[in-house]
């Protein structure tokens, strides 16, 4: 019988984005069990309160086949990652990349998860060109000076998005 491979997914997702979406899909034909993690980071002072982001995660999640549904679990996380990669139970942490910049960076993270945690595996997905571009900092840019987001975020976020940013 083989082991269950079980992928942890971590992010701060405020708030997931299309392109976040792309890699939670093409995810799931890595692994058989797939673990969000929003992180607590109080340090980059989210748009959205934690209960929000996992709220918007599992409402995007709900458009997904029951199967695939079914193998993802939405779990917040604080502190060290590779603890909460432990935690539950992950052999992959999975890491969405969108330029050269966003490599440099998470190939020092996952050289020092691969230190501290020698059995656990970073593996890096590209974005596809048609999400590489997205950030989720700058959809909130754009939502907050009045722009359309409609394209880089499902139509659930992008309600929430607008109703952040009402003016009254």
């Amino acid at each position: 019988m083989a082991v269950e491979r079980t992928g942890v997914y971590p992010g701060t997702f405020d708030p997931i984005t299309s392109g976040h979406m792309e890699i939670v899909r093409r995810s799931l034909r890595l692994v058989d069990r797939l673990v969000i993690g929003p992180s607590i980071n109080i340090g980059k002072g989210p748009l959205f309160s934690l209960e929000e982001r996992i709220e918007i995660i599992k409402e995007d999640i709900d458009d997904f086949p029951s199967a695939d549904k079914a193998r993802i679990q939405v779990v917040p996380f604080e502190g060290l990652l590779i603890h909460f990669a432990r935690q539950v139970g992950a052999s992959v942490i999975i890491r969405g990349l969108r330029a050269v910049s966003d490599f440099e960076y998470e190939i020092q993270m996952a050289n020092m998860n691969a230190r501290m945690e020698p059995n656990v595996e970073t593996i890096f997905l590209m974005a596809s060109e048609g999400h590489q571009f997205i950030a989720s900092s700058l959809v909130k840019d754009i939502a907050r000076l009045g722009g359309d987001t409609s394209q880089f975020v499902s139509k659930r976020v992008f309600q929430r998005l607008k109703k952040k940013f009402e003016v009254t």
